[in-house]
């Protein structure tokens, strides 16, 4: 099978290449590969498997856009799991859903400006927690001078 966006694999002739790979078919094991190990980084940072599978595949086209029929033959994964994982990828903003024109077909793109929005989102939640923690922190001293004067009041 080809890589989605890629050049087809040159025809094989007869006779020959049959011990050794062809190297359109090295070319799409090295990007298969690619797209494990890249998706394991990203579940190592807390994105769930199939996302990060379906985003690394996105990624690694030429055209930076899939169907969910060639999501699902890439990755060898059900049309139901390459659903939740585009509407998980949707919801963050990592991927986006079009229609090509006169088809039924929805088609995965990578935003423009992806990397941008991932990095004002993280900060974003990284600001708010900053907010949560120092209100905890100050929660937790009112809570530790209370319990100090009961103790000194009982004592």
């Amino acid at each position: 099978m080809n890589i989605p966006n890629e050049p087809a694999a040159p025809a094989r002739e007869k006779g020959t290449g049959s011990m050794t790979q062809q190297p359109a078919e090295r070319g799409e094991q090295a990007v298969r590969a690619f797209i494990e190990r890249f998706a394991a980084v990203l579940v190592q940072a807390g994105m769930p498997p199939m996302p990060s599978r379906v985003f690394a595949a996105v990624l690694v086209t030429h055209s930076g856009r899939l169907t969910a029929a060639e999501l699902s033959g890439l990755l060898g994964a059900s049309p139901a799991a390459i659903s939740g994982a585009v509407r998980y990828l949707s919801q963050l903003g990592m991927i986006g859903r079009e229609r090509e024109p006169g088809s039924r077909r929805d088609v995965y793109l990578l935003l423009d400006d992806l990397w941008y929005e991932v990095a004002i989102r993280r900060d974003q939640v990284l600001a708010q927690w900053a907010v949560a923690a120092r209100e905890g922190v100050k929660r937790w001293r009112a809570h530790r001078a209370a319990r100090l004067a009961l103790e000194q009041d009982t004592a």
